[in-house]
């Protein structure tokens, strides 16, 4: 894992260049590096998370060896070690570290060397003869790319958007993101960001810039090959196949030469994770941590201390208090840019800072097993018409009223905003549902929010189950195989029934982890309040004063099923004191 800038079309000046690596630093304490082509028409700029190949030898930007390509690398291709065999007889390696595979790889098969990768990648190479940067990133999206037009006109790409502000991007509030997320609930779901002149380039694109032009193509599209895939196999096959798929993701995974841990919240999905590691690895050096808040309505340690019982991994409790938040939000939120996922991100931090500390750098999750096989409880009403006909709203689960309150912003602002559909790319409601989750809202918004928490403290974050091959195979399956007699994600809790506690895998999907609604109604009311009479807040004139406090008071009244639109609000007003006004260095 790493940080790493590009920019094309004239230098730049080498002390700004530090400057905005500097301000990256969090993403790769380990090394940094830069390289100016002899073309003077590209800039490289590097900072390293050492991962694999911990020498020296693995610092970037990389050159090849006849010094035509030369690449900024920010993730990990796991099936390195496969595509090294592939390519020994054409290329006389001199690390060992996946990006000189990938540099290899791309001078072997060119932009075609993308369909060969297994990983989370977001990379830049300049090819100095053909005066080209292609720039790439992963199939779902794990890891960022954000690029803007600068000052002098030069077109410049960074892992993060302050390095882009560090640049000299001249930017502010992206007027239609925010109407959008505070009207619908929705970020992540297309090019803008929350930052106005500053583009994010979306998951599985790929972009060219030659002579001055840009080209952004679409290189990998899930519902094609899931919507070609065979979807009438029997039970058995399937899960023979899936299963063996998830034994070699997990293995891959594995590969690093720092230590691995797991992330186990008790829920099915990371449950599944750590029996799948007990049975890659067949033993009990890995370390599983566990975020807690002390509230046992949310806390789901009965399923974790199940799950520790089978397979006697370590295991280490990240307890987030109350009392913690608001540091914690307003710290997270200089890392995060853009609005974050509320407290349980907060809670989900802890894990990683607590993982650095005692050493270890990399973390598998179980993000992906919902969105696959159907977990999610509106999946169970995907043909009724408020799934399909209505415009997508915001991310919560078991909440009676709407997420969002568009009543309460000026009507020339909440104009702006620009709905989502479910796109219907399968003839059948279910997988149009999963296929929207997967790839415009859902992932999307986890994988940006857990990026940041992960790097900001220096760590890397994997996700076994976002190996695209498993994606694939699982959504091409017919409904009945993930929904079946009322039970959710059915062929996943029979495949994995034998070999996991009775009351984890019959365990119901639970929502929410953290006590978000009643801290804010009680102990972080003050906190609500004060950040809510932020001046700067009501001087942007989106919101109307008479309907929050009408909000405000129904909510305080008890009616707390949902504080989503809280924490929207929270959110513009940390954005505004942390990053808007802050500048774009980190604390």
């Amino acid at each position: 894992m790493c940080g790493w800038i590009a920019v094309v079309g004239s230098p730049i000046d080498s002390a700004m260049l530090r400057e905005s690596l500097q301000v990256m630093r969090h993403r790769g304490p380990d090394a940094e590096g830069s390289w100016k082509s002899p073309s003077a028409l590209c800039t490289l700029g590097h900072c390293r998370l050492s991962i694999i190949d911990l020498s020296s030898a693995g610092t970037q930007p990389m050159t090849s060896n006849d010094h035509r390509y030369s690449i900024v690398l920010n993730g990990e291709i796991y099936n390195y070690l496969e595509l090294r065999r592939e390519l020994q007889d054409c290329w006389l390696f001199q690390t060992q570290t996946d990006t000189e595979v990938l540099l290899a790889s791309y001078a072997r098969w060119g932009e075609a060397c993308l369909d060969r990768l297994l990983g989370m990648f977001a990379f830049a190479i300049w090819d100095e003869p053909a005066r080209k940067l292609f720039v790439a990133r992963d199939r779902f999206g794990v890891k960022p790319v954000y690029f803007a037009t600068l000052p002098s006109q030069q077109l410049a790409f960074a892992s993060e958007i302050k390095a882009l502000r560090q640049l000299g991007v001249n930017t502010g509030p992206d007027l239609q993101s925010w109407a959008t997320y505070l009207t619908y609930g929705i970020s992540d779901h297309c090019e803008r960001t929350f930052w106005d002149r500053i583009s994010n380039l979306r998951a599985g694109h790929a972009l060219v810039w030659q002579n001055g032009s840009v080209v952004v193509r679409k290189w990998y599209d899930l519902a094609s090959i899931a919507e070609e895939s065979e979807s009438g196999r029997p039970e058995s096959e399937v899960i023979e196949e899936y299963q063996g798929l998830m034994l070699d993701s997990i293995g891959l995974r594995f590969r690093s030469d720092v230590p691995v841990g797991i992330n186990l919240s008790g829920g099915l999905d990371s449950s599944v994770l750590l029996r799948q590691v007990h049975l890659f690895q067949r033993e009990s050096s890995v370390c599983a941590f566990t975020f807690i808040t002390g509230d046992p309505l949310y806390d789901q340690l009965d399923a974790v201390q199940q799950m520790l019982a089978c397979t006697r991994h370590p295991h280490i409790l990240c307890k987030l208090g109350p009392e913690e938040v608001p540091d914690l939000a307003s710290r997270l939120q200089t890392y995060q840019e853009e609005p974050f996922g509320g407290m349980a991100t907060i809670a989900y931090s802890k894990i990683f800072q607590e993982a650095r500390r005692r050493g270890i750098i990399v973390l598998l999750d179980g993000q992906g097993l919902d969105e696959q096989w159907a977990g999610y409880e509106y999946y169970a009403r995907a043909d009724q018409p408020e799934q399909v006909q209505r415009p997508v709203l915001g991310p919560v689960q078991g909440s009676v009223s709407k997420p969002v309150r568009p009543e309460c912003l000026e009507d020339e602002f909440r104009n702006l905003a620009l709905p989502l559909f479910a796109p219907h790319a399968f003839p059948d409601e279910l997988r149009n549902l999963q296929y929207r989750d997967a790839v415009f809202t859902k992932i999307p918004r986890a994988l940006r929010y857990n990026d940041r928490i992960s790097m900001m403290h220096g760590t890397e974050l994997r996700e076994p189950f976002l190996d695209h091959r498993l994606f694939e195979l699982a959504l091409a399956q017919r409904g009945e195989l993930k929904i079946r007699d009322g039970v959710q994600k059915w062929l996943l809790r029979k495949m994995h029934g034998p070999i996991m506690p009775l009351g984890v895998i019959n365990a119901p999907k639970q929502p929410v982890q953290t006590p978000q609604r009643e801290w804010l109604a009680n102990q972080l009311k003050g906190w609500l309040l004060e950040l809510l009479n932020d001046q700067g807040l009501w001087a942007l004139g989106w919101l109307r004063r008479d309907k929050v406090e009408e909000s405000l008071r129904a909510y305080f009244d008890g009616t707390q099923d949902n504080s989503y639109f809280l924490w929207q609000w929270l959110s513009l007003t940390l954005w505004l004191n942390n990053c808007l006004r802050a500048g774009p260095r980190c604390h």
